[in-house]
């Protein structure tokens, strides 16, 4: 049975790595740029829509806004990118925002962090998938038809591709970020060539297009609402800026060198891409509206329900290209692929902080386990599972999906730089040297700058996008914080049960006298076995039990033993509604209550049988009796094993798999040498 799920988790995944080989999956800087700063860098794709799209509310008037909005949105993208390169010198060990404020502002300030990241690292795999699909719909009429299913299947082969490592997802994803990077740029300057230099016009193919204002003639208030509506969508471009701090392990060395200076790449190329796409949607006259189908008129009649409405970048790239050009190919497939990819962010985000949140006994343990190609492969899944959930709930619609985005970005980022600001004041007291004194003082007011500011725009975020859907956000962090705090005091209330008493030797938890039982149904080879072993055992008592089910079996039984003058006395309990496991749980209760003191151990005879199939067949009353003992106090519980003929196949299987160690073997702690290197050792 296991080789019909091996041969294809081989095909998918690849073969197992050993543990002594995670060193070879360390990125370089051009590789982790993609993998860490694919969802920043592709935001640009979506970004500059979402602003125009808020702001056509006032109509094509309120536009000329929009290089404000760009200006404000690049000052605290470079006021964040220059926080965080303090963050990943000041914490390499890549805890990230988590860390920070776990070790700065206690464990609830943390809980709140990681609480806020891994929801958005959800909605990051649910946005970028939707709004890629909708990219590729432009031009695949089937996609538009089918987002949902289309956006399930990327996130699928997406999950596989992680699944098989860092180093060899990264390697895929370079080269769809960088022709999108490299294409975005040859448009904004051969834009800029036509429109300056050449005096060419430009024209998208919204035009024309004129946008029924919702809500014309804004002023005051309204106006100013509406302003940091737009800049509070606009910043959906910084999303994902915090994954390289969260991911500093995974660069070669020196680490923090190198995590900052992929940082700093990370941030000037998205402020390059963003302004310039923002200022030729300008030059282009772009039209974007909330409801096209009612709000964008063409020759003063609206577009109607059968319209759709391509993105800004993909107008913008009709505009400057031409409609249908290799070019705009290019690009529009660039485009779509790399935000497809841009997912791949939270995709090495996510399960490294499951890791450490696991570690910290904050997430199921399972969560801090490498799998067949050291990556967190638990997390992986687990970050699949709940996007695929998110998408096909929200219809694969970026534009709804995204009224949920970046609350948990900017509650992670403020109560970092907060955090950061009480690291410095830490070190700051205790430090003599005046050099480091002035290096930590101008880190302290980087940091203290950007705690100010992203505290502004957080309170600007949730002014602005709670009631438009950015309150389901704030539920899932409400919900994380509360299921981990939840598997904390799991843990700690085990782990205090279990802690070993300060007494001399064992006496804590020697029991007095062992009482042992062997459960019988026939005589037959399994019961001899386990009569055999128990009395190997020395136990203080030692008897057969037996449950009269049926009369003449149980005569049968008893005439038997006689017969062959066993010298392990039989006990017969009776059950007169035929049941196996009530009698014997009532009958070991009842030896627990005449001596408190004393352990009970239960042994069960149990068939080994080689195909699944046969497990219906056979030790089912085993099974449930073995899950109700565990629950009685003082009752040790031991499986005897008696191999059928068919097991034998099972067998050779097993011994094959141990070879090359089996998916779902025990990957914990040091993994053994081969023979030939062990010999060699010896030498």
């Amino acid at each position: 049975m296991s080789k019909l799920t091996d041969v294809p988790k081989r095909i998918l995944i690849g073969r197992a790595l050993r543990s002594d080989k995670l060193g070879e999956t360390l990125l370089p800087k051009r590789i982790a740029l993609p993998v860490f700063a694919s969802d920043p860098l592709s935001s640009v794709a979506y970004a500059p829509g979402e602003v125009l799209l808020v702001l056509s509310v006032a109509g094509v008037s309120a536009y000329h806004f929009s290089p404000w909005i760009a200006v404000a949105v690049v000052v605290l993208m470079f006021t964040v990118v220059a926080s965080y390169r303090q963050n990943v010198h000041a914490y390499p060990s890549g805890g990230g925002d988590y860390e920070v404020a776990n070790t700065n502002l206690g464990p609830k300030a943390g809980l709140t962090v990681a609480s806020a990241l891994l929801v958005d690292y959800v909605l990051t795999v649910a946005v970028s998938i939707s709004s890629g699909v909708e990219n590729l719909g432009s031009a695949i009429p089937f996609v538009t038809e089918h987002k949902s299913l289309c956006a399930i299947a990327m996130i699928v082969l997406l999950t596989l591709m992680n699944l098989r490592g860092v180093k060899e997802s990264g390697k895929l994803f370079a080269i769809p970020t960088y022709i999108f990077v490299a294409g975005v740029f040859i448009m904004i300057i051969w834009g800029v060539v036509r429109g300056v230099i050449m005096g060419d016009t430009m024209k998208a193919p919204t035009a024309d297009f004129t946008i029924h204002a919702e809500q014309g003639g804004l002023a005051g208030f309204a106006l100013v609402f509406l302003l940091l509506r737009a800049f509070s969508s606009g910043c959906a471009a910084l999303t994902g800026v915090e994954a390289i701090s969260n991911g500093v392990p995974a660069f070669r060395k020196p680490k923090s060198k190198n995590a900052a200076t992929t940082l700093a790449l990370m941030g000037g190329l998205a402020v390059t891409m963003f302004c310039g796409i923002i200022g030729l949607a300008m030059a282009t006259n772009v039209k974007m509206a909330e409801t096209p189908a009612t709000d964008l008129l063409h020759n003063g009649v609206p577009v109607g329900p059968g319209y759709t409405q391509n993105p800004v970048i993909s107008q913008v790239a009709a505009a400057v290209f031409g409609d249908g050009t290799f070019f705009f190919v290019v690009l529009a497939a660039a485009t779509a692929l790399v935000l497809f990819l841009a997912a791949n962010t939270a995709y090495n985000g996510f399960p490294l902080l499951g890791s450490i949140l696991a570690q910290d006994r904050y997430l199921p343990r399972q969560l801090h386990t490498r799998g067949d190609r050291l990556a967190f492969s638990n997390g992986i899944v687990l970050l699949a599972g709940a996007a695929i959930v998110l998408v096909y709930l929200y219809g694969a619609d970026s534009t709804r999906l995204i009224q949920l985005y970046i609350v948990g970005v900017f509650v992670s980022f403020t109560l970092s730089q907060v955090g950061m600001v009480r690291h410095w004041n830490r070190h700051l007291s205790a430090e003599k040297d005046q050099a480091k004194r002035r290096r930590m003082h101008r880190s302290r007011a980087i940091n203290a700058f950007g705690a100010s500011l992203t505290g502004l725009v957080l309170v600007v975020v949730l002014l602005t996008k709670f009631t438009h859907g950015a309150w389901v956000a704030v539920l899932g962090m409400v919900i994380f914080y509360a299921t981990m705090t939840a598997i904390r005091r799991h843990y700690d209330r085990v782990a205090e049960e279990i802690a070993a008493e300060d007494v001399p030797g064992d006496e804590a938890v020697r029991p007095s006298r062992v009482h042992s039982i062997v459960l019988v149904s026939k005589v037959h080879k399994p019961t001899l076995r386990a009569l055999s072993y128990a009395k190997l055992m020395r136990s203080d008592t030692l008897e057969a039990v037996s449950v009269d089910v049926d009369a003449a079996e149980t005569k049968a039984l008893k005439a038997e033993w006689e017969r062959r003058n066993l010298d392990v006395p039989l006990k017969v309990l009776a059950s007169p509604y035929r049941e196996i496991t009530r009698p014997i749980i009532d009958y070991v209760k009842s030896l627990r209550r005449e001596s408190p003191r004393d352990a009970v151990s239960v042994y069960i005879p149990e068939y080994v049988v080689g195909h699944w199939y046969e497990h219906l067949l056979h030790n089912q009353s085993a099974l449930r009796l073995k899950g109700r003992l565990l629950f009685t106090p003082g009752v040790m519980v031991t499986s005897v094993p008696w191999q059928l003929d068919s097991s034998e196949a099972a067998k050779r299987r097993a011994r094959k798999r141990a070879e090359w160690n089996a998916p779902g073997a025990v990957r914990r702690g040091p993994v053994s040498q081969p023979k030939k290197e062990k010999a060699a050792t010896r030498k």
